[in-house]
């Protein structure tokens, strides 16, 4: 079974993908596969169990797999889709829209909205000037909101040019994801750290 889960307000749409995959599952990064890996995510079983339990993250971002997702609605899998934002004009989305579950999670608008991608900017050339700009909204923002902000710019500057940098951003940002979820460090610090490493990213 598929489900697919999309918007802003990742707690609510965490809280439900692990209401339908439970709290043990494989994470993958759609951005990072090939139409050629998809027979072994949705039909592969591994040694200790038939029936897997997968979340697959921003393949929307990933043209020409997601055009193919709909070939494995029969998969024996439980799968969730994660996309942050979803294009619903596309092939892939217009593949699956009437054949699988979608939830939608969207936050109340954010007034510091236009700050918060004015930092993005800044750190692909300035990370102390984006940390500075930082300092002025974190004490009203959620760590975790403010990520989900960064990764919508990272995937809008992925969807535009796939090169070297951009894949590599939407990778630390993948590491900081995974640090913000099972480390005790500051979350500003963690969001600091990437922030003033953004522009040397090659």
């Amino acid at each position: 079974m598929i489900k697919v889960f999309t918007g802003n307000d990742r707690i609510r749409a965490k809280n439900e993908i692990e209401k339908f995959l439970g709290k043990n599952y494989e994470i993958i990064e759609g951005t990072e596969i090939t139409p050629n890996d998809l027979p072994s995510i949705f039909l592969g079983v591994s040694l200790f169990s038939s029936a897997r339990n997968i979340l697959i993250r921003d393949v929307s971002a990933n043209k020409a797999v997601f055009e193919k997702v709909s070939e494995y609605l029969n998969t024996p899998h439980n799968v969730a889709l994660f996309e942050l934002k979803l294009d619903k004009r596309s092939v892939g989305y217009k593949n699956i829209k009437n054949k699988v579950e979608i939830f939608e999670f969207s936050a109340p608008q954010n007034p510091n909205l236009k700050i918060v991608f004015d930092i993005y900017k800044t750190a692909k050339t300035d990370g102390k000037k984006a940390v500075d700009l930082l300092e002025k909204i974190k004490f009203d923002e959620d760590p975790m909101m403010f990520f989900g902000l960064l990764v919508s710019q990272a995937l809008k500057d992925y969807s535009a040019k796939q090169g070297i940098k951009e894949k590599r951003t939407l990778k630390e940002l993948s590491k900081l994801d995974l640090k913000l979820k099972t480390t005790s460090f500051e979350p500003w610090l963690l969001i600091q750290s990437f922030l003033l490493r953004l522009s040397s990213l090659q």
